[in-house]
């Protein structure tokens, strides 16, 4: 961060587009240090990680099933983490709240959804079966390998979890001027 606050402008990153996971992150990461970085945005993590690579660019955030293995090999270094805790595939790397921003998070989920209207007998049939995947050897095993962790809970549980990342993605999205253009 010091380098980066030396040399205001000097250092890019790359992401995977406008308003992608990537750009989302590393805007927050500049809102809460103060750094400045100029945006290079891709089409897809494949050709942002070809040019991080090769040295055209000089950051990047995102997920570990795409940078793990360059990682692994010395390509990449690994600077922080932007989930709450540390991972157990990057152990040493801390996370960008234990570097002094307590507050900042950032990681990808997944959830389903139904249509609204969708008969409370099929949600709850879908939520089930959801629960009994999520539990089962195969599924906790593929997630492990991509460091990902199942969840769960009731629907209004997962409503009221989205609304409040749309709360504060909106106001970084605000603050950080992003467009999807």
């Amino acid at each position: 961060m010091a380098y980066v606050k030396k040399n205001p402008g000097k250092i890019d990153y790359g992401s995977a587009g406008n308003a992608s996971a990537g750009h989302l992150a590393m805007e927050y990461l500049k809102l809460v240090t103060g750094m400045s970085m100029t945006h290079i945005p891709y089409r897809g993590t494949g050709p942002q990680l070809t040019d991080l690579l090769a040295g055209r660019t000089h950051a990047s955030s995102a997920g570990l099933p795409a940078l793990g293995a360059h990682i692994r090999a010395g390509k990449l270094r690994a600077i922080a983490v932007g989930t709450q805790q540390r991972i157990a595939a990057l152990p040493d790397v801390p996370t960008v709240a234990e570097m002094g921003f307590k507050d900042f998070e950032t990681s990808q989920w997944y959830g389903m959804l139904a249509p609204a209207g969708t008969p409370a007998d099929v949600v709850k049939r879908l939520q089930e079966e959801s629960f009994k995947a999520l539990k089962s050897s195969s599924v906790t095993e593929r997630f492990a390998t991509d460091n990902a962790v199942g969840g769960g809970g009731p629907s209004s549980e997962f409503a009221a979890f989205i609304q409040r990342e749309q709360s504060i993605w909106k106001d970084i999205v605000k603050r950080a001027s992003i467009t999807a253009a």
